[in-house]
C-alpha cells in the first residue's frame, strides 16, 4: 500500500498475528506493560536526550533543559524500538534513531505552540509562553538541526530518509495552514495532510528500524506503512481530544484547532450532515466561538454521529495497520506492534464514550 492510499480492509488472513489477539490485554495500565521489556532502552534514551544539552552553547541550557526534559508518551521512539524488536532485535543504532525522532518531534511541538499560541504543554508553560515566539522558533530550529547532526553517525540512507521526512512533515503543516477555514476541504485531503504532518514521523522510524536490521525491502516498506497508518489514526484521536479533552488531564492547551480555523475530521463529518443547523454551528464556532457555541457544537457532534464516523475511520486505519504485519516471518514478531494499535483504539473509544475524559497514556504528545 502506498502512502495516501486509504483503501478498505482486505480480507482477513488467519496467519496475521493480530487475528487471534488475546482478550483482556487491552485497557488502562497496559501501556506500561507494553513498555516493560524496553525500560532499559527508554531510560537510556532519557539520559541521551539530556546529555545532548551539552552539545549546545551553555547560554541555551535553560531553554533546552525545559524543552528536552519534558516527558510525553514517547510514541515515536517506542514504535522505533518495537519495529527493531520485530525485525531482529534492538541495537545501539536504534537508540540513536529513537533519539533523532524524539528531538524532531519536540522541535515540531515547539513550532506548533507558536502557531497555536498555546501556553501549556505536558503540564508546564510552553517555550512560546516563557520566551516568546522569536526565541522559540529558533529553539525549534536548533533541535531540528541537531537531530540531523546525530544522523551523520548513521548510514547515509538514514540521513536521507530523516531529512526527507522532515520536509514531508513541514509541507503537511504548511498545507494545513493553507486550508484553514476552507469549507472545500474533504476527507481525502484531510487524511493526506494528517499522513504528512503526523503519520510521517511514525512511518520513518518504523521503516528505518527495519533497515538498520538489514530486513528485506518489503518488510521495511510494510513497517513504514504500519507507522503511517498508526500515526494518521493518532492524529484523528488528537483532533478529537482537542474537542473533548480536559486541559487539566491532558496537560496542554486545548481548543486550538477551532481557534485557528482548522477543520478536523469530526467537523468535516458534521459539515457533511444534511442538518443545516449543524453547518451553521460549525461556521459560528470556527475562529472565535463562545463557550456556549462550543457546547452546542459538542451536542451536534454526538447527536449527528460525527464522532462515531471518526471512530470508524480510526478503527479502519488501525485494522489496515495490523494487516501490514502479515509480512513478518514469525507470527509473534508483531505482537507488541499489534498491542499498540489496540491500545490506541481503546483510548479513542474511552475519549468518546466516557463522561469523564481521561487518558491511559502519560501526559501529552
Amino acid at each position: 500500500m502506498q502512502g495516501g492510499d486509504f483503501r478498505e480492509n482486505s480480507p482477513l488472513d488467519t496467519s496475521n498475528p493480530c487475528q487471534s489477539y488475546p482478550a483482556g490485554v487491552r485497557g488502562a495500565g497496559h501501556w506500561t506493560k507494553l513498555l516493560v521489556p524496553f525500560e532499559a532502552w527508554l531510560q537510556a534514551l532519557d539520559r541521551r536526550v539530556l546529555e545532548e544539552i551539552s552539545a549546545f552553547d551553555p547560554a541555551l541550557a535553560p531553554q533546552l533543559g525545559d524543552t528536552l526534559s519534558s516527558h510525553g508518551k514517547r510514541l515515536r521512539p517506542v514504535v522505533a524500538l518495537l519495529s527493531a524488536e520485530a525485525t531482529g532485535g534492538i541495537r545501539p543504532a536504534h537508540l540513536d534513531l529513537a533519539l533523532i525522532v524524539e528531538m524532531i518531534h519536540l522541535a515540531t511541538l515547539v513550532h506548533d505552540d507558536i502557531v497555536d499560541g498555546a501556553v501549556t504543554r505536558r503540564g508546564a508553560p510552553t517555550a512560546f509562553l516563557r520566551w516568546g515566539a522569536d526565541v522559540s522558533v529558533l529553539l525549534g530550529d536548533c533541535l531540528f538541526s541537531h537531530a540531523l547532526k546525530i544522523c551523520a553517525d548513521l548510514p547515509r540512507e538514514v540521513f536521507r530518509s530523516v531529512a526527507a521526512s522532515v520536509c514531508v512533515v513541514c509541507t503537511g503543516e504548511i498545507l494545513q495552514l493553507q486550508r484553514r477555514f476552507d469549507l472545500r476541504l474533504g476527507e481525502g485531503e484531510y487524511l493526506r495532510i494528517a499522513q504528512m504532518k503526523t503519520g510521517e514521523l511514525f512511518a520513518m522510524p518504523c521503516q528505518l528500524a527495519a533497515s538498520l536490521n538489514s530486513s528485506p525491502s518489503g518488510i521495511q516498506e510494510a513497517l513504514g506503512e504500519y507507522g503511517r497508518l498508526v500515526g494518521t489514526a493518532f492524529q484523528i484521536y488528537d483532533d478529537c481530544l482537542d474537542l473533548l479533552g480536559s486541559e487539566e488531564e491532558t496537560g496542554k492547551t486545548l481548543g486550538t484547532d477551532l481557534g485557528q480555523g482548522r477543520l478536523t475530521l469530526p467537523l468535516l463529518y458534521l459539515l457533511d450532515s444534511p442538518n443545516g443547523g449543524a453547518k451553521e454551528c460549525v461556521l459560528s464556532v470556527l475562529g472565535n466561538g463562545s463557550p456556549e457555541k462550543r457546547s452546542e457544537l459538542l451536542e451536534f457532534l454526538f447527536s449527528h454521529g460525527a464522532l462515531e464516523r471518526a471512530g470508524a475511520t480510526v478503527q479502519r486505519l488501525l485494522e489496515q495497520s495490523r494487516n501490514t504485519l502479515r509480512c513478518l516471518p514469525e507470527k509473534e514478531a508483531g505482537d507488541r506492534l499489534c498491542h499498540l494499535t489496540y491500545l490506541l483504539e481503546e483510548e479513542f473509544q474511552t475519549l468518546v464514550h466516557r463522561p469523564v475524559r481521561h487518558s491511559f497514556f502519560p501526559r501529552n504528545s
